[in-house]
């Protein structure tokens, strides 16, 4: 979902960043996975081409520039777009910067020139700055690993070029050259200055990648639909062949059909909007409950929305099926999973073994619906909770009317999302039209 790519010059500290920010991100977020990489490719014809005319010098500024512009598109495209896709982060050492600092600001071509060459490849979400001191770098380029795959001693191995390089990141990264488009869109941190311990240097990384993904940005290169729509199916592969999902004590059995239970989207709505409110603002709920107060929040329907689509998990499983458009942090999931046992009853809690360690969570049988009008309807969650804090005493039946027309782009998300997860009734067609969806909503048919 996100390309999160690491600059800076020779020796500054890029390899050691990369492994530190995949190990974060694996850690800490639920991306459906991380993946490495770096430019130039050394395991592609393209990127060996780019290599070798770096390592000679003999190809010349534009040739050079050609190469790994070449190189970057096909990366971009048959290797790290479908990979955003399916919502997984990417972590690139080097990537189009590279190209706009050696080849545009301390090369030749110029920026703008560069930029054009690059135009249509996939742009930085976050680009993460590595700096340190020039003579450190070129100690550790010279005594380190870069000496196992480059002759070093013919190309960027003096003082001068590395104060050059160093200056051309100061100015592009550091906003003194303006940053040409396309790229101009994405996110810079830095200089993170690599001049303390490896410790030091993962607590700046970590600050950097959690205040970027908190803030949960629009990816630029796929849009969260896309992905929503690949980890939806992808949840409901997973369960493909069960008619039922037998949960432990839930009579009758969840289903992946017939979920609405002859019942309409918008009751549904309603009566479980009432009943968190009310176990939440129960008398003896727990002073410190920390629960959102909206049932349309984030958390809420985040949490009993994927809850709805898999059998029952631990809390690792639980935000691997999240993935990266509804991540819940690790402690957040934690309480809310506790909310939902001990306060509203939605979800139970049990040890499937004597002795384990890890508790796994099931959404009871009465709140699957609810779970999964959560799910189709996220594109709208913004939009009917603020009706609902305009109109309370308005009917819910006419909610997800007064909304749609102010959001044609967020009904067409709802109508994909309910081609993969049906009506709701295993007779009917899901609807596939702003009419047929207000149907739907209205009587739980089409």
């Amino acid at each position: 979902m996100y390309l999160i790519t690491v600059e800076g010059g020779d020796g500054s500290g890029k390899g050691l960043a990369t492994k530190m920010i995949s190990e974060i991100l694996q850690k800490e977020f639920t991306f459906s996975g991380v993946d490495v990489t770096a430019e130039p490719r050394r395991d592609a014809e393209l990127g060996l081409m780019a290599v070798e005319a770096v390592r000679t010098g003999d190809a010349g500024p534009t040739r050079e520039a050609v190469y790994f512009a070449a190189d970057r598109m096909d990366h971009s495209h048959t290797w790290i777009r479908p990979r955003l896709g399916q919502g997984r982060a990417i972590v690139s050492e080097r990537n189009v910067h590279s190209s706009l600092v050696y080849q545009g600001v301390v090369g030749d071509l110029g920026i703008e020139e560069v930029a054009r060459m690059n135009a249509a490849a996939m742009i930085p979400d976050l680009c993460v700055w590595v700096d340190c001191d020039p003579g450190a770098a070129l100690r550790r380029i010279k005594h380190g690993t870069l000496r196992a795959t480059l002759d070093k001693s013919e190309y960027f191995e003096t003082d001068e070029y590395q104060a050059q390089i160093r200056q051309g990141y100061h100015d592009l990264l550091g906003g003194i050259v303006p940053m040409p488009a396309p790229f101009d869109q994405g996110r810079i941190v830095g200089p993170i200055v690599n001049d303390g311990t490896t410790d030091d240097l993962r607590k700046k990384l970590q600050i950097e990648i959690r205040k970027f993904l908190y803030e949960r940005p629009q990816p630029l290169n796929v849009s969260t639909e896309e992905v929503e729509l690949h980890m939806l199916g992808k949840a409901l592969v997973s369960q493909r062949g069960q008619t039922t999902l037998d949960v432990v004590e839930s009579n009758p059995a969840r289903s992946n059909l017939d979920w609405l239970d002859s019942c309409k989207p918008w009751e549904i709505v309603r009566d479980s909007t009432k009943a968190y409110i009310d176990a939440i603002q129960a008398s003896d709920a727990p002073l410190r409950l920390d629960a959102p107060n909206d049932p349309l929040s984030h958390p809420v329907l985040a949490i009993v929305g994927t809850l709805s689509l898999v059998p029952s998990v631990d809390i690792h499983e639980l935000r691997v099926w999240l993935g990266p458009v509804r991540m819940v942090t690790e402690r957040h999931t934690r309480r809310m999973v506790k909310i939902f046992h001990e306060q509203s009853g939605w979800v139970r809690v049990y040890r499937s073994l004597v002795g384990s360690d890890a508790s796994r969570s099931e959404l009871r049988s009465d709140w699957q619906a609810f779970g999964r009008i959560g799910i189709a309807l996220w594109p709208l969650k913004e939009s009917l909770s603020e009706w609902r804090r305009t109109h309370p005493g308005s009917s819910w039946k006419h909610g997800l009317g007064a909304v749609l027309s102010s959001n044609p782009s967020a009904a067409a998300a709802c109508i994909s999302r309910l081609a993969i997860l049906g009506s709701g009734k295993e007779e009917v067609s899901p609807p596939s039209t702003r009419e047929e969806l207000l149907t739907w909503w209205q009587n739980g048919a089409v």
